[in-house]
């Protein structure tokens, strides 16, 4: 028998639930044994479940073609074939919230990339990097719950990724005031050109609650554990518009911020070189060597050319320089579906083993 943890993905026919395939395939630790769908796909084979629908460019796991896709509705039947699950169902938020907690009380830890339970005071929302310290809330969740082994975590937001880390990396020069752009890319609305051919040549300035994510979320990631709760943290003060643009993966931020404490560019660059954290110093499977690299030319970064950094679970950054209203301003990048979505839940995962919150049932 394999000593990896079996893997269950709910909503494993989406585009979300295809990258965690995706990603999850040769996984030193972790292995996808059990797909579950909405009931229109289950009982048929995963191939068939996604006929004319696989959007990653890498081919389709053999191991997983025959696969039967079970009902995501069927909690316990899909919970005794797991040691954990992913989560990427697409459901209304209520019913979100609800599905995850009764897998999470099947004793069946969740680890998911929907916005649900990211204002759950108990639930951990995590960029390992950034705050793997959250992970203490799951105790107070287990209380709740009463579960022994059975909890949800969660990763945030996929346009947050390309500017909070690299404000936590300067941190100590007290970011006060924030205003982001982010130019998001249509695979972070589960779309191909394919599927949304009028984003060709487009620009939609409008993403519906991202505005509202992007500018609370980081604050969440920045609090702390107070009686078995998340407290978010009262700054900076973030501002943000949301657009969307026609590029399929890589969501790009304008930034400008504005410090209580002014460094110099050099100190900036300096720390984001050198900013790490708990995914690097555990040398976890998906962490990334390096988190964050600056880029020098003037033209970076570029979505062609930088998208993929440290396997999509990089950040990229340029184009920093001083600002005339605010005290500087940068350009950053990450990959919205890998570090900002699938990825970034496989991180979480890998870290939450690395603790032993997550074992074999």
């Amino acid at each position: 028998m394999s000593e990896k943890l079996r893997v269950g993905i709910l909503g494993g026919t989406g585009m979300v639930g295809q990258r965690f395939i995706a990603l999850l395939e040769d996984h030193p630790w972790f292995e996808v044994t059990t797909i579950a769908a909405s009931p229109r796909s289950a009982g048929r084979t995963y191939e068939e479940a996604v006929e004319g629908r696989w959007k990653m460019d890498t081919p389709m796991p053999e191991a997983l073609k025959k696969l039967v896709v079970m009902n995501v509705n069927e909690v316990e039947a899909v919970a005794s074939q797991v040691d954990f699950v992913f989560s990427a169902v697409d459901m209304s938020k209520d019913e979100i919230r609800k599905i995850e907690e009764d897998y999470a009380r099947t004793e069946t830890p969740v680890v998911s990339n929907n916005s649900a339970h990211r204002w759950t005071p108990d639930v951990p929302m995590m960029v390992p990097e950034i705050n793997p310290e959250h992970m203490e809330v799951i105790e107070a969740q287990r209380k709740r719950l009463g579960t022994r082994r059975g909890f949800v975590a969660v990763k945030p937001n996929c346009s947050i990724q390309s500017y909070a880390p690299v404000l936590t990396a300067w941190k100590e020069f007290e970011p006060v005031e924030v205003v982001a752009t982010t130019y998001q890319a249509i695979s972070g609305a589960g779309k191909t050109f394919q599927d949304w051919p009028e984003m060709v040549g487009n620009v939609i300035p409008y993403i519906g609650g991202e505005e509202e994510k992007s500018e609370r979320e980081p604050l969440r990631i920045w609090g702390e554990v107070r009686d078995g709760a998340i407290v978010p943290a009262n700054g900076p003060v973030i501002t943000c518009q949301c657009i969307r643009v026609p590029v399929l993966n890589g969501h790009t931020a304008a930034v400008f911020v504005k410090f209580a404490k002014k460094p110099t560019k050099e100190q900036l660059i300096g720390k984001l070189r050198e900013f790490s954290g708990e995914p690097q110093r555990l040398r976890l499977p998906s962490a990334p060597k390096q988190f964050i690299q600056y880029l020098e030319e003037d033209n970076r970064p570029q979505v062609a050319l930088d998208v993929d950094f440290e396997k999509g679970m990089g950040v990229s950054v340029g184009r920093l320089r001083e600002d005339t209203v605010y005290d500087y301003k940068f350009v950053g990048l990450s990959h919205n579906t890998v570090r900002g979505a699938a990825g970034g839940a496989v991180l979480c995962a890998e870290l939450l083993k690395a603790h032993g919150y997550i074992e074999k049932k």
